[in-house]
């Protein structure tokens, strides 16, 4: 049936006078493959590699050159989480408050008028049969997705609460489902950790913790005293400001108090007075901490990580901190207090869980609601250091949390009870400093629920495991590509990489929620299982209400099939979107993360996707299959046609791809090279990109543009904080030119990570630069400098910082309105400069969200954004001229 008619909305931009102002990884890329025979690549597992031949020139991306274990998904996912930082952070170190200043400016500024529309509202679902080609992950068994859930909370009657890591906090009344925003009016919709205290009152922990110390981070602990009808607002922060700016991984009471474990330390306040300021318990290097003697330098953000707080459920006086960076440091460890009150390293006693640095990481506790058992899930930086396999140290049992502990789970045994990981190189637990989640079901203390890169379950303390939600289905004797059968003959399982979990009841009956990098999912608390331990009755709760989608990019063509336009997009773990011109549903005709993208304005279904470091894959058709491909190679309907810079792994994470303005069939693309191809869709091999440009070793690009044959080219050499450096190269398409521009040493252009370019059309010389981070005010480091919009109207020869009243805010992308006007993306939303005039404007009113790209529809009137949280939104833009 054809899609709904959505009301027109308008971004007036006529108006205004002069005073106006960040599933998996494709099948295509899985760990362990041997690269001969997988059904969805070279990177897949070795089983499925062993199964069939894969069609000649059809071959998927290659692994990073430098990893070992060829190239597994927990270094893809570290390196995205650090490379998202550092074009926030480097050259230096952010000051907390930085995110709260800016967005205290922003909601300042007045408005365009007009309002944003959520195109993405509606069910995506990663397995649509129409979409099974060599790149895709439907028939995978993760069915309905949005972006990473963070953290879940669940009550007794029906109310179900999830945090996703750049989108807010949703929550659901009928027991999962028709979801709505709750925290839509506070300064960050990144969540750490949610949890209900035994008032009924529901605790927000923003800043997710997940990834990397500074890449989301929060605004402080907020409490809603009324969960089941209110909403967060800025008032509602319990304590002061001394919680802004880091991350929040565990949120534990007892004893009157609310414990929170943070990227500064732990933290203790009361709950029943929530004025006045949050208590420092303990911090393993003060010395660190924002107004220290060392919060300067480079190592700070990473010295003070806590994970979590195990308080005795039966002497809440008797508290046990879980202390530690996943990559190890000298003070990773277990801390409680002395007779003195001192807190001190706990050295023996501990029976199986180790104590030593070395061994103890990301830690979760869970206990049982009686207080007769506790359990425990330990990271180990030296596992995952030198073993390629896992990072998981174990998963381990006890009466107390003083111990003894007992282990009853390694990454060996889980791999043997039913798991989708068995391969070499990523089995259970090699992204355990990401995936954790542990639960106790509060009727039965030996039946538990831990998640890893998939979800676990005992019913007997832990003696025996059964995977009840696998990676994903590939691979299973159930499998199926059949598009006829949604999952195969598999059952649904759940979306990969776990990290938040609740039990709550629905009408009398009691569930397991579990928020993964694809959203919501649950299933009876005591379910059925198959033969092999899998679950038979997962249900995704990702209906389409709650979008919170990450994306990274945004393509908008004609839909020449079905009328309208058909709109796709790059996703963090949830691949390529596409939303065609009558879908009232989305399809997934890429897996893994999806970065970049370009698509054919005249044509929709003419599609470049990139998946990671510059690996680009093209469709011709949408990428539409029915999967026949697997037993006649000839009926491959994309192509990986990547530049050589991927097989190097000398391209960013998020690399960027860019069509010429002037000519659709020209593309550029940067890693350490600037490469050109002149082939458009029409493109293959990756050997029809031409290297036009050497910006030299140990720099990439971060940014490109290109119009009429003229080409731009920003870098970063080294790009994290130790000796971050940053440049503009250019020259023209056909390779003559080139040249790096020489930026003036006082600082027109700071010393910061240079994100975007925003070409005039009308003059190829008339070019904007979008600058990242945070100016000098916030920003300790060299040359960090002031400003982030600048323009050139002699072809970056020259700048002039353009600012003016723009909030000190990251920008992440700009582009040029057919008025002549510029919209900017930022961090915290979007904003507009009209033509002739100097001060800017907020656009709409957008949550506090990442906005990473912005891009035109064909005919220039309607501008999309792709949030890194919320999906993508359009807004009508009227041509004044």
């Amino acid at each position: 049936m054809p899609a709904p008619t959505r009301r027109r909305r308008w971004l007036t931009i006529c108006a205004i006078t002069a005073s106006a102002g960040l599933v998996a990884i494709p099948a295509s890329a899985a760990p362990g493959g041997s690269g001969n025979g997988s059904p969805f690549g070279v990177r897949t597992l070795d089983r499925l590699a062993a199964q069939r031949a894969h069609p000649a020139g059809t071959t998927s991306p290659k692994a990073k050159a430098e990893d070992g274990d060829g190239g597994n998904e927990a270094d893809e996912i570290a390196e995205g989480a650090d490379q998202y930082a550092e074009a926030r952070t480097s050259p230096g170190i952010v000051a907390p408050g930085a995110y709260g200043a800016a967005w205290r400016s922003l909601t300042k500024l007045p408005g365009t008028g007009g309002s944003w529309h959520n195109i993405t509202d509606l069910p995506y679902n990663s397995d649509d049969s129409r979409y099974r080609d060599i790149d895709s992950n439907s028939s995978g068994g993760s069915g309905n997705v949005t972006g990473r859930m963070a953290a879940m909370a669940a009550d007794d009657d029906g109310y179900v609460y999830a945090g996703s890591a750049g989108g807010g906090v949703w929550r659901s009344k009928r027991g999962g489902g028709n979801w709505k925003p709750i925290s839509d009016k506070l300064p960050s919709q990144s969540t750490g950790a949610l949890a209900l205290d035994g008032a009924g009152r529901l605790w927000l922990g923003t800043g997710e913790a997940n990834t990397n110390a500074d890449a989301y981070l929060g605004s402080g602990v907020y409490v809603l005293s009324h969960p089941h009808h209110g909403t967060f607002s800025a008032r509602s922060r319990v304590g002061g400001d001394e919680l802004e700016s880091t991350t929040v991984r565990q949120l534990r009471f007892g004893g009157g108090k609310v414990w929170a474990a943070t990227s500064e330390g732990v933290w203790s306040h009361s709950t029943k007075k929530l004025t006045g300021a949050w208590k420092l318990e303990f911090a393993p290097n003060p010395d660190y901490l924002p107004g220290g003697s060392k919060a300067d330098d480079d190592s700070a953000a990473y010295k003070n990580i806590t994970n979590d707080i195990a308080v005795d459920p039966k002497d809440p006086s008797k508290v046990i901190l879980a202390v530690g960076w996943r990559s190890g440091d000298d003070y990773n460890g277990f801390y409680t207090k002395d007779a003195k009150g001192t807190w001190t390293r706990i050295t023996s006693g501990f029976g199986d869980l180790p104590t030593d640095a070395d061994n103890v990481g990301t830690v979760t506790f869970a206990h049982a609601a009686d207080g007769s058992r506790y359990y425990a899930i330990d990271q180990s930086p030296e596992q995952m250091a030198s073993n390629p396999d896992s990072g998981l140290e174990g998963i381990y049992s006890a009466a107390s949390p003083f111990g003894p502990w007992t282990k009853v789970a390694d990454y060996k045994q889980l791999a043997a009870d039913g798991s989708a990981l068995t391969s070499s190189g990523y089995m259970p637990g090699v992204q355990a400093w990401y995936n954790q989640f542990l639960t106790v079901d509060p009727a039965n203390p030996k039946h538990v629920y831990a998640g890893l890169e998939e979800v676990y379950e005992s019913k007997d303390g832990g003696s025996t495991w059964s995977t009840v939600g696998p990676y994903w289905n590939f691979g299973f004797s159930c499998w199926s590509i059949d598009p006829a059968k949604q999952t195969g003959d598999c059952n649904q399982t759940t979306h990969s990489d776990q990290h938040g979990v609740a039990i709550g009841r629905y009408h009398g009956k009691s569930f397991v929620y579990v928020g993964n990098d694809g959203g919501v999912y649950r299933r009876p608390i005591d379910g059925s299982q198959d033969a092999s331990g899998h679950a038979t009755d997962w249900t995704s709760l990702n209906d389409g209400t709650i979008d919170a989608l990450q994306y990274y990019s945004v393509g908008v063509g004609k839909d020449l099939d079905h009328g309208g336009v058909s709109v796709t997009g790059g996703l963090q773990d949830n691949g390529q979107s596409v939303l065609r011109g009558n879908d009232t549903v989305m399809g997934s005709n890429f897996g893994g993360d999806g970065g970049d993208t370009l698509t054919d304005p005249a044509n929709g279904c003419d599609i470049a996707e990139e998946y990671v470091y510059l690996a680009v894959q093209i469709t011709q058709n949408c990428a539409v299959n029915d999967g026949s491909w697997t037993t006649d190679p000839a009926k491959a309907t994309s192509y990986n046609v990547a530049p050589a810079d991927n097989a190097t792994s000398e391209a960013r994470f998020i690399a960027p791809l860019a069509a010429d303005l002037k000519d659709s069939d020209t593309w550029v693309a940067g890693g350490r090279h600037i490469w050109v191809q002149t082939h458009g869709y029409a493109i293959r091999s990756g050997s029809e990109w031409k290297s036009v440009y050497d910006l030299g070793a140990g720099r990439t690009a971060t940014a490109v543009a290109a119009s009429g044959g003229k080409v731009y080219a920003a870098w970063c050499g080294p790009c994290n904080n130790q000796g971050f450096a940053r440049g503009i190269s250019a020259g023209n398409a056909d390779g003559t030119g080139w040249h790096d521009i020489t930026l003036p040493a006082d600082g027109t252009v700071p010393n910061r990570y240079l994100s975007g370019f925003a070409v005039d059309p009308k003059n190829a010389d008339h070019v904007f630069l979008a600058v990242n981070g945070f100016s000098r005010h916030w920003t300790e480091g060299p040359g960090a400098g002031v400003g982030h919009v600048f323009e050139s109207t002699d072809g970056g020869t020259t700048w002039k910082d353009i600012s003016a009243d723009l909030p000190d805010v990251p920008t992440d992308s700009a582009v040029v309105l057919p008025n002549g006007g510029l919209a900017v993306a930022t961090d915290l939303g979007v904003v507009y400069r009209a033509p002739g005039h100097t001060r800017w404007q907020r656009v709409g009113s957008l949550p506090a969200v990442a906005v990473l790209q912005l891009k035109l529809s064909p005919d220039g009137r309607t501008l999309y954004a792709a949030s890194h949280g919320r999906g993508i939104y359009t807004i009508k833009v009227r041509d004044c001229d």
